[in-house]
């Protein structure tokens, strides 16, 4: 058994798994979501979602705490100013992962991993349109 293991492995020494993750981290909070294997996915959303509740908390231990992982001041900037306050009443479940399909190389099942609530799904055309009526008629 498993148990209190740690993390996953993926095939990776642990200074090259640091410092993909690091990259990833940064990359994660810059667009918001990121594309990759579902396997990276699930490890990295262990990560950031524990990144973003204790960015919840705006101090100096926990940006210097946060630093450790993430290099780019910039990112950790936009981390307390704009992503952990949409968040403030929210106990977890930051991320969302939706499964892809394969890739066309070696047939790993891609995921796309995003943060809730970011990404606005666009309108179906019928509602668009009975708004623009009622608008005329009034």
């Amino acid at each position: 058994m498993r148990h209190l293991k740690g993390t996953k492995r993926l095939n990776k020494t642990a200074s090259h798994r640091k410092a993909m993750f690091a990259n990833m981290l940064v990359s994660f909070f810059e667009y918001e979501q990121l594309k990759t294997t579902t396997a990276k996915a699930k490890e990295l959303r262990r990560l950031s979602e524990k990144i973003i509740t204790r960015a919840k908390e705006n101090t100096l231990h926990n940006k210097r705490i946060i630093l450790k992982k993430i290099k780019n001041r910039d990112i950790l900037a936009k981390l307390f100013d704009d992503i952990a306050p949409r968040y403030r009443k929210v106990n977890g479940g930051y991320t969302r992962i939706v499964k892809m399909g394969n890739r066309m190389g070696d047939g790993a099942e891609l995921s796309l991993l995003e943060l809730v609530g970011v990404i606005e799904r666009p309108e179906s055309k019928t509602k668009g349109k009975k708004k623009e009526q009622e608008k005329e008629v009034q």
